[in-house]
């Protein structure tokens, strides 16, 4: 498979990036700097240097076509300001789903997060967060011309992944490795079953693959 992921940069994305190119899939990574693309050079995928903050939906659309999937893996980060968390995390998860629809794209995974909601209640940056995240979220649920899978893990961690989660519509709290959050999206997308559902992930004791084969009702 061809697979672009917004915010190619991102520690969940390179990750994936590492687990994709490895097991022979093509991977693009999105990327703000020109110089980061030494590190995804590093994990096997191509960088592709593009401003999702101020590029078109065309723009984005072009980097698009000819891809089995999206995978949108971008994000503000810590640090940034509430401003960013509707330019980022909301804006430009909307333009790139709409850029994979204009790309005739189907196959599209949100990384999202725990606790994301349009209605979160709020004023701190983290209530602006999960408010753009659970928009963003939304936006992308209303699209018919997208098979979406949205993951919503909880807090992460920089353990080394166990491969054994929860993986559910809903979880409860908890937190995961990152390591097991990209293996997760690794299955996911390969199970197009998964298409139309929104999960919750924490660590757990199941395989990621008996999971991800669980909720597309294998």
């Amino acid at each position: 498979m061809r697979i672009v992921i917004a915010g190619g940069h991102g520690q969940i994305a390179l990750r994936l990036e590492r687990l994709l190119a490895a097991r022979g899939d093509e991977v693009a990574g999105i990327i703000r700097k020109a110089e980061q693309g030494d590190d995804l050079r590093a994990v096997g995928a191509e960088p592709v240097v593009l401003d999702l903050e101020s590029a078109s939906v065309e723009e984005v659309a072009e980097r698009l076509r000819g891809a089995d999937a999206a995978v949108f893996a971008a994000g503000a980060g810590p640090g940034s300001g509430a401003a960013r968390k509707d330019t980022v995390d909301k804006g430009a998860a909307v333009l790139f789903a709409d850029a994979a629809v204009r790309a005739g794209v189907r196959r599209f995974l949100v990384v999202s997060s725990y606790g994301a909601d349009p209605d979160h209640q709020g004023n701190e940056v983290f209530d602006v967060y999960l408010r753009a995240k659970g928009e963003a979220d939304g936006y992308v649920q209303g699209l018919d011309a997208l098979d979406w899978t949205i993951l919503r893990p909880g807090s992460l961690t920089d353990d080394a992944g166990k491969g054994l989660v929860r993986l559910e519509a809903q979880t409860g709290r908890g937190s995961v490795p990152r390591d097991d959050v990209a293996a997760v999206l690794a299955e996911l997308l390969d199970t197009p079953a998964t298409a139309g559902l929104t999960l919750e992930l924490i660590s757990g004791s199941t395989p990621v693959s008996v999971a991800v084969k669980s909720v597309a009702g294998n």
